[in-house]
């Protein structure tokens, strides 16, 4: 389920924009442009719970069955930092994102991942990433 996530609050994905401005496009249906807009636009949807969005943004070759249960998650993510991209620009077809995102909960702290993106058919998928 997806949380009611205002447009004109700040956008959780760090962009200085407001969602309504910047992540929410993505989420309603336009394409990202690059793997860095993907992985900004993903972030925002574990923020605001857009599970549907995380499971058509992921590659189906590597796409989980079945539901993400993100209401269930003990932790809530609020900041995202992005520390390095290769690639996954207008032109590319795979690239890699590496990121540090932060979250409170039980426990509270910080996960860096390194993610892979590839472009199927002119739009961004999310492949996989390795944790740190």
């Amino acid at each position: 389920m997806t949380s009611t996530f205002p447009p004109s609050r700040r956008c959780p994905c760090g962009s200085g924009l407001t969602f309504g401005e910047c992540c929410k496009h993505y989420h309603d249906g336009a394409q990202a442009p690059t793997a860095e807009t993907l992985m900004r636009s993903r972030f925002s949807a574990f923020v605001t719970h857009d599970e549907p969005y995380l499971l058509r943004t992921w590659d189906p070759a590597t796409r989980p069955i079945g539901p993400l249960a993100l209401d269930q998650m003990p932790i809530t993510f609020y900041r995202l930092d992005i520390l390095d991209t290769r690639d996954g620009g207008l032109l590319d077809d795979a690239g890699v994102v590496e990121f540090e995102a932060f979250y409170r909960g039980d426990p509270s702290g910080s996960q860096r991942e390194r993610s892979t993106f590839r472009r199927i058919e002119g739009a961004w998928y999310y492949t996989d990433g390795d944790v740190s």
